[in-house]
C-alpha cells in the first residue's frame, strides 16, 4: 500500500480518499479484511493515532465495519460502494469544472478538447488489449 501524502491536506483525509479510491476501482473488493490499525500505521510511517482516526470516519460513513475483535471489513453494502464511486466522479468533475472555469475557456472548446482526449485514451487502452 503506497500513498503520497500531501502536506495540504490533513494525513487522515488522504487515507480515507486512498481506501474510496481503490475501492470504486475494484482494487480492495466488497467484504475484504483490511490491515489492523497498527498494521497500516506501521506500512505508512504514520501515527497509529492519524489510522484511527481515518477508521472512524470510514465506519461512520458505512464504508468499513468492525465486529468486536475481529479485522475490519470493507462494506458489503453495493448501494454504499456505488455511492462512494459517484461521490468520487462527481468530486473530480467539480474540480475541473473550478479549473476550467476560472481559465474562462468556451464551452465548446472544453467539450471539443475532452473529447480528443478521451478518444486518445480509447486508443491507448485499445492497444494495451490488442
Amino acid at each position: 500500500m503506497a500513498i503520497r501524502f500531501d502536506k495540504r491536506e490533513a494525513v487522515y483525509i488522504q487515507v480515507i480518499r486512498y481506501f474510496k479510491e481503490q475501492i470504486a476501482i475494484g482494487e480492495i473488493k466488497s467484504g475484504e479484511e483490511i490491515p489492523s490499525r497498527r498494521e497500516l500505521a506501521q506500512q505508512l510511517k504514520i501515527n497509529p493515532n492519524t489510522v484511527q482516526r481515518a477508521y472512524k470516519e470510514m465506519e461512520e460513513e458505512g464504508l468499513i465495519y468492525t465486529d468486536g475483535n475481529k479485522p475490519s471489513i470493507i462494506t458489503k453494502e453495493m448501494d454504499r460502494i456505488k455511492e462512494i464511486r459517484e461521490s468520487l466522479i462527481t468530486e473530480a468533475i467539480d474540480q475541473f469544472v473550478d479549473r476550467i472555469t476560472s481559465l474562462q475557456i468556451p464551452k465548446e472548446q472544453v467539450f471539443e478538447l475532452v473529447q480528443i482526449k478521451l478518444n486518445e485514451l480509447g486508443k491507448e487502452d485499445k492497444e494495451k488489449h490488442d
